[in-house]
């Protein structure tokens, strides 16, 4: 990936209070092989992070300038290096705010990755190991840890300045649980959620469920349309990039590209052209499905043990909250 600009600062802050000094560098990076590998595994690490979410800026205030910065810059009246100093400036003013957070090299990395372009931000931290020198010594060495990658995020910035209308292009490390240990970083970057990846993920899946059940498919069509929405959206994910639902559409039924499409605008689920495939629900997402004389059963793994339950010395199911649908068919049977 062509890295346009790359700089490293230093934050020294402990937890205890004490105020956090800044290093600053005076020069961006020179290119190297170091730096492309560097941001490659960076990516990687924070494309495999689950839990994160999709917002897009908060108008420009005294509060949240950043914006406003990263438009100086990209229009030219600031270069690269002022911008990332008047940056990580005010990321030391909100880290001596935080007595939750502690300090760790600040990464600012503007690349290009196909034809669109990216700032990535994160704090990288440092992890003691050891080495084997040429002389076959076993020596301590330092390492940035990009396995442990916390506080980081992204911004699109093609979409940025393209699509006035999109409310996913930045991504950010949202923390476990939502951690207010992040919550300093994100108003660093002056973001606010517009994209709730789960939630668009889990109404994907709904529609496809709704999608399967009303084409009254076969059991094996059904598996393997299931695994070909699953890959899709795992290769996403993996990438860092959004799902099409129309190039899903297309995978899932060569022959009628356009059926599934059709069937969540003409069903009004609420899904934009695209969303962000989040890890966590896909991995939940798995249909048992099974046909026999006249019986058809199909549901989601996840709901075993909550709305069905399977005994397997019997070899029955119990199915709890029937679909009103269903219910009302049975009351009408005679």
């Amino acid at each position: 990936m062509p890295i346009r600009h790359c700089i490293v600062h230093l934050i020294d802050k402990k937890p205890d209070g004490t105020p956090a000094v800044l290093h600053a560098r005076d020069s961006e990076l020179a290119e190297s092989s170091a730096i492309e590998n560097m941001l490659a595994d960076l990516n990687e690490s924070y494309n495999a992070k689950q839990g994160k979410a999709w917002g897009f800026f908060h108008a420009e205030s005294g509060a949240h300038p950043f914006s406003g910065w990263l438009k100086e810059y990209l229009d030219g009246g600031k270069d690269f290096t002022g911008f990332s100093r008047v940056a990580v400036e005010h990321l030391q003013k909100l880290m001596e705010e935080s007595n939750l957070s502690v300090g760790g090299h600040v990464l600012f990395a503007h690349y290009q990755q196909g034809m669109t372009d990216y700032l990535a931000i994160a704090l990288l931290h440092h992890s003691e190991g050891v080495a084997v020198t040429d002389q076959l010594d076993v020596t301590p060495s330092r390492h940035l840890d990009l396995g442990q990658l916390h506080l980081a995020a992204r911004i699109n910035v093609s979409e940025w300045q393209n699509n006035k209308q999109s409310k996913q292009y930045i991504s950010f490390i949202k923390g476990k649980n939502g951690k207010k240990v992040s919550e300093y970083f994100r108003d660093f970057i002056g973001c606010q959620e517009g994209v709730d990846g789960p939630g668009e993920t889990r109404t994907l899946l709904k529609a496809f469920s709704d999608f399967v059940e009303s084409e009254d498919l076969p059991e094996e069509s059904a598996r393997e349309k299931t695994k070909t929405l699953v890959d899709y959206a795992s290769s996403q994910a993996k990438m860092g990039e959004p799902m099409g639902l129309e190039e899903l559409s297309e995978l899932i039924d060569e022959e009628r590209p356009k059926a599934f499409y059709d069937h969540i605008r003409n069903k009004d689920y609420g899904l934009s052209p695209e969303i962000p495939a989040d890890k966590r629900t896909l991995n939940q997402f798995r249909r048992f499905t099974g046909r026999a004389e006249g019986l058809s059963i199909s549901f989601e793994a996840h709901l075993l043990g909550s709305k069905i339950e399977y005994d397997e010395e019997a070899g029955t199911l119990i199915i709890k909250g029937l679909p009103t649908q269903l219910t009302d068919q049975l009351k009408r049977r005679n």
